[in-house]
C-alpha cells in the first residue's frame, strides 16, 4: 500500500510478502465464518510490537543483542525505513478491548500512529546501553516495505483505544527488563 497511514479500508489484495498473505487469507476466512456461521469476529492488525518477552527474531532483540557483543547490526534499505513501533503494553490494551466490545465482523489497526526512522530507533538504543552500534549496511529486503504507518482513528473511536507508550519510554523499558532477564552487568 503506498498511501499512508494504513486504513484498515485500503485494498490490500496483492500483498509482497507470505507473512502479509497469511494475514489477509486469516481475514478472509474470520469473514467467511462470519457470513456462513453468524460467528462474530474481530481482527487485530498489530503495527511492530516490541518490548520485554517479544519474539528474539525481531530487530530490537537482534539489535541489543549485538550491541552487546560487539557483533554488527544489519540495516535494510541503507536505513531508509520508517515503523510504527508499538510499545507490548499498548497492543495489550487494544486486546482487551477488542474482547471487551462484540461486533459482528470488525478489523483494527492497533499501532502507535506515529512513524519513527530506523535510524532513530537504533540510536535509542544505543543510548540506553551506553555502546554504539556496528552497523552493516544492507539493501531492501525482498517482500519488505519502507514505511508503516497506523490509522487508528477506527480503534480509537470502536474500542476507545489510545497508545500511551512514545518509543524513547518503550525502548528505555525493553532495555531495562533485556539488561535484567539475561543478566548483563
Amino acid at each position: 500500500n503506498k498511501k499512508v497511514p494504513f486504513s484498515e479500508t485500503d485494498p490490500v489484495d496483492t500483498p509482497i510478502s507470505l507473512y502479509a498473505a497469511t494475514k489477509k487469507a486469516n481475514e478472509l476466512m474470520a469473514h467467511t465464518y462470519h457470513k456462513l456461521f453468524g460467528l462474530n469476529t474481530t481482527g487485530l492488525r498489530f503495527f511492530t510490537v516490541y518490548g520485554p518477552y517479544g519474539r528474539p527474531d525481531m530487530a530490537l532483540f537482534i539489535f541489543t543483542k549485538n550491541i552487546l557483543e560487539g557483533k554488527p547490526i544489519e540495516i535494510f534499505n541503507n536505513g531508509q525505513m520508517m515503523r510504527d513501533f508499538t510499545y507490548i503494553d499498548d497492543i495489550v490494551s487494544g486486546i482487551v478491548a477488542s474482547l471487551d466490545k462484540s461486533y459482528p465482523c470488525e478489523i483494527f489497526n492497533l499501532g502507535n500512529s506515529n512513524t519513527v526512522e530506523l535510524l532513530y530507533f537504533i540510536e535509542r538504543i544505543e543510548k540506553e546501553l551506553g555502546k554504539v552500534a556496528i552497523r552493516k549496511m544492507m539493501p531492501m529486503q525482498k517482500g519488505d516495505v519502507e514505511k508503516t504507518f497506523a490509522d487508528i482513528t477506527k480503534a480509537k473511536k470502536m474500542l476507545g483505544f489510545s497508545p500511551k507508550t512514545s518509543v524513547d519510554n518503550g525502548v528505555k523499558k525493553f532495555v531495562e527488563w533485556y539488561k535484567e532477564y539475561y543478566n548483563v552487568k
